[in-house]
């Protein structure tokens, strides 16, 4: 066991630090660089029908269709006609097959295509790929990434290797090809509370002073206020069912919760061991306080319960004064506002969240969702065609003339860019804050910024699309807490991981339920607490604590 621990090991090292590719049809090589592996049969540059490499555009000599998955965003519904498919093609010689699935049923229907496999080849939009990586469904992408230039350039210039590790099973692979950010998550896309701003200063609430070193306890005390100056209905109703709530308050606890509920375990970098944070001290803290939101009748218990649109139609009615945002949402909460309250009647501000066991913010990744890869696309393309669907997929999604146009659009027909690297939406079209006059979207009217391809990049690509108060409160978060550390992985063999996974689904569900039990009262932290735990462990949370310490033990 050791000695496979050590050759994967090696391996995902290679593969981390072998850079293919070259830039142009002249100065590309055979083998690595020629379309197809070492394995197969050599060709000569010649014999490629495509240009690809850094700092040159993808572009297949003929025309061909690749099929791909697609998620369906309701906010910007799919539209057959929008410039970034032609723009696409116009300039790659690309189209997409599209198996377009409604937002809210993509998860569901892509476990439904993979196991049958009659999944497309691209499969975007994957938060986890651990359930599909032992039917031999999807392929193994560790071993193809030496064929992506631009992709290997952005791991080697800011130093990815330690994050691919997050995502690197057992066997030494990793599965998806993920969005990477020069820095993790902080610059307008960090999930955080907005506040109105004017009414809480009419409550006496200072919170551009106070959010620097702020403590829960101390924003209790200050909503406390906004709610006796507006008069006691709750004046908090959260959108996203509480889930990114409980994440962005738990994780200041140290605490696992809502979208980060994982499988509960924590590291503890003083004794380099891990614990079950769900049955720990600092969990009874956290739910604690969160049951003294719903208490005392700031936060509305509804939040766990209700629909998106209606905790922002409460918000943007003057009904409440907090609500979850991040930098798609605010610009729609400052719409819906200047609807109903009048331009120059409100202000909107995005906190820096408070602090309890740790000054850390809510991110520390900077890997997002990615791409899998169906072994379909394998079999049927053959390893030469494969290989250049991959470099298609490279020029798309991580070089920079790609990040660009996934995300900006088309210099002249949707923004301009100055000198000086400035870019500028056309006047005509807003995005997120920009250009708020603006008649037409650039995700809902040209299906630019689209999720499905617009993540990972760097700094000054993510900021160089803020408005100047998603800037602002990037530089206060930034200024004001730091980055966690990544924890190290733990990752078990296939035996162990089926084990795990065993006792990690009921596990979590019933701590995910008492969770919400704790919150809104319907359980008691002190009287109810023995019996929590105890379930926990009936839920063999002991076992799980086991597995996880030898494993992690072994691989060290």
């Amino acid at each position: 066991m050791k000695l496979k621990r050590v050759i994967s090991a090696l391996l995902v090292l290679a593969m981390v630090f072998s850079l293919g590719a070259c830039n142009n049809k002249e100065d590309k090589k055979t083998d690595t660089d020629s379309g197809t592996s070492d394995s197969g049969a050599a060709a000569t540059e010649e014999e490629l029908d495509y240009t690809f490499g850094l700092d040159t555009t993808f572009k297949s000599d003929e025309p061909i269709t690749y099929s791909m998955m697609y998620s369906d965003h309701e906010i910007y519904p799919y539209q057959e006609n929008w410039l970034v498919w032609d723009k696409i093609k116009e300039m790659t010689n690309v189209s997409f097959d599209l198996n377009i699935i409604a937002r809210a049923d993509y998860d569901d229907k892509k476990s439904l295509l993979i196991n049958s496999g009659e999944a497309p080849y691209i499969i975007p939009k994957t938060y986890d790929e651990s359930a599909f990586i032992t039917g031999g469904a999807v392929v193994p992408i560790s071993e193809w990434v030496q064929y992506m230039p631009n992709y290997m350039n952005f791991v080697e210039t800011y130093q990815m290797e330690d994050d691919l590790k997050q995502i690197t099973k057992s066997d030494g692979k990793y599965y998806k090809l993920p969005g990477m950010w020069e820095v993790p998550a902080g610059t307008g896309s960090e999930y955080t509370l907005v506040v109105r701003k004017d009414i809480f200063e009419k409550a006496g609430v200072d919170v551009t002073e106070l959010e620097k070193d702020w403590t829960w306890d101390e924003f209790y005390d200050c909503l406390a206020k906004v709610q006796n100056y507006v008069g006691g209905n709750p004046i908090w109703s959260d959108r996203w069912k509480g889930d990114s709530l409980l994440k962005v308050v738990g994780q200041t606890y140290n605490v696992p919760a809502g979208w980060s509920l994982g499988d509960g375990m924590q590291y503890d970098a003083e004794t380099d061991s891990w614990y079950f944070a769900e049955t720990s001290e600092d969990y009874k803290e956290f739910v604690t306080l969160m049951n003294k939101f719903i208490s005392s009748g700031i936060l509305d218990p509804e939040t766990f319960t209700q629909e998106d649109a209606t905790a922002e139609n409460k918000f943007k009615a003057g009904e409440t004064y907090v609500i979850g945002s991040n930098r798609t949402v605010l610009s729609m909460y400052d719409q819906g506002l200047k609807e109903t309250l009048g331009e120059g009647n409100y202000e909107l501000y995005s906190i820096v969240l408070p602090v309890a066991k740790n000054n850390y913010q809510t991110e520390n990744s900077r890997l997002e969702n990615g791409i899998m890869i169906s072994q379909k696309a394998l079999d049927e393309l053959g390893e030469a065609g494969f290989i250049k669907m991959l470099r298609f997929i490279d020029w798309l999604w991580y070089s920079e003339e790609g990040k660009i146009f996934t995300k900006w659009g088309v210099e002249g027909e949707t923004y301009t860019v100055d000198s000086e690297g400035n870019y500028t939406l056309n006047s005509d079209i807003t995005y997120n804050g920009l250009n708020p006059e603006g008649t037409k979207q650039l995700n809902v009217d040209y299906g630019f910024s689209n999720g499905v391809f617009s993540y990972g990049g760097t700094l000054d690509l993510a900021k160089s699309m803020l408005a100047d108060d998603l800037k602002d409160f990037c530089e206060r978060l930034n200024s004001y807490r730091t980055i966690k550390p990544l924890n190290p992985p733990v990752v078990g063999d296939e035996d162990q991981t089926e084990e795990m996974n065993l006792i990690k689904t009921p596990l979590m569900d019933y701590v995910k339920s008492a969770t919400l039990q704790f919150v809104t009262g319907q359980m008691n932290v002190e009287s109810d607490w023995d019996s929590y735990v105890a379930s926990c462990e009936a839920n063999n949370s002991q076992r799980y604590i086991d597995m996880y310490k030898e494993i992690y033990d072994s691989q060290k």
